[in-house]
């Protein structure tokens, strides 16, 4: 038995050796797992993922039924293969047609443009809100994941626009008590709940929703936007520092320089001062 795979062994390194090319062969297999690791990322916290996993299963099942050479499932799993390419595009479809959109909007637009159009949206909604005084909270993902958070909200996926925001903070919307979470410039969910930060030495002035702003800014590096119900007051919480009573303009700008747009609107924006508030930690 040693023997034969030893001579097995033996023959499939001669193959190797005499076919295969170091510099294509190697670029091609970079290539693949290129492709493989992008398809996976577009796929990561959608039903996609459960459904490829699933498929997986079924691929697995698929092989040990063919060692064991059982005829009636064969068939059917071999019916079931022989379509399913079609069968993946039908389940897929939604997915698919979303990474295609994301690879073109990659493609033929500006990430930073894109980026300033969803700023502009939450900069307008947070001060038609702010004018209202209608308190509302807005938490902005970054690298760092808020899946657990999503999965306490409702589930929207709506292309992120200033009308939407103001519909969902308003007090007969069933949904204007939590949070709005945004995930790639869409709102991802909406009515959130956020752990809230329960330190002692926090200003008095500081409500429900600036503590659970900066309870998911110390536990992500999320930036959360904050409207004062009872001030109309606008904040910005990146970490441990609160911005202020922060203007639309001031909003904007911090906005564009927190996620990676370090652009000036203007020599006007440039002479503006964000009033920064840093809370300390607390002492044990």
């Amino acid at each position: 038995m040693i023997e034969a795979l030893f001579a097995w062994l033996q023959v499939a390194w001669m193959k190797l050796s005499e076919n295969y090319h170091p510099f294509w062969d190697t670029l091609d297999i970079l290539l693949v797992a290129a492709v493989v690791y992008w398809l996976l990322l577009l796929i990561k916290g959608t039903r996609a993922a459960q459904m490829t996993l699933g498929l997986l299963v079924l691929v697995l099942l698929w092989l040990l039924i063919e060692q064991l050479e059982l005829p009636t499932l064969g068939f059917l799993l071999d019916n079931f293969f022989t379509w399913g390419v079609l069968i993946v595009i039908v389940i897929f479809q939604a997915d698919i047609r979303r990474a295609l959109t994301r690879v073109g909007k990659g493609l033929f637009s500006a990430g930073l443009h894109q980026k300033a159009l969803a700023i502009e949206e939450i900069v307008r909604a947070c001060q038609s809100l702010a004018q209202r005084r209608v308190g509302a909270l807005i938490v902005i993902e970054r690298k760092i994941s808020l899946e657990e958070y999503l999965e306490l909200g409702t589930g929207l996926d709506a292309e992120l626009s200033r009308d939407l925001l103001i519909s969902i903070f308003l007090p007969y919307s069933p949904l204007h008590d939590g949070a709005v979470l945004i995930r790639q410039s869409r709102i991802s969910s909406a009515g959130c709940i956020l752990p809230l930060a329960m330190r002692n030495n926090l200003p008095s002035t500081l409500g429900t929703r600036h503590r659970a702003a900066l309870g998911v800014a110390e536990e992500t590096d999320a930036i959360a936007v904050v409207v004062s119900e009872e001030t109309g007051n606008i904040s910005m919480v990146v970490g441990e520092e609160i911005s202020e009573d922060l203007e639309g303009s001031i909003l904007r700008q911090s906005l564009l320089r927190v996620l990676g747009d370090a652009r000036r609107e203007g020599d006007e924006g440039e002479s503006e001062d964000v009033k920064g508030v840093h809370v300390p930690q607390e002492s044990n």
